[in-house]
């Protein structure tokens, strides 16, 4: 296991593990209202749809090229925020590990 896979890995039980104990405290109609709550939560979502969004349209690309299906990567975005792009990083991760790429892609041979 690569280091890069460790780290998104903690960042990703940490970050599932916060938000299963914010919908818990507030329910899931309430966390998306805490999140409209007032002018700054406001703003901090619109910067989360958009950083969100950018690497959603990264993924889609990337998911396209590598051949694999982008779409439970994007349905889990869309739902749970950043579990999405943190679980294809993971599996990303796993495809490039120097045993899975050819000779001549890795520029050997």
């Amino acid at each position: 296991m690569s280091w890069k896979k460790i780290v998104l890995s903690l960042v990703l039980v940490d970050f599932a593990a916060l938000t299963i104990y914010a919908v818990y405290t507030t329910g899931y109609v309430g966390f998306f209202e805490m999140l409209m709550a007032n002018w700054a939560t406001i703003a901090v979502s619109a910067d989360l749809v958009i950083a969100l969004s950018l690497i959603g349209v990264w993924m889609w690309r990337d998911a396209h090229r590598r051949g694999v299906s982008p779409l439970p990567y994007l349905v889990l975005t869309a739902t749970l925020g950043s579990v999405g792009p943190l679980l294809y990083l993971i599996r990303r991760d796993e495809e490039e590990s120097p045993a899975a790429i050819p000779l001549g892609v890795r520029g050997v041979g």
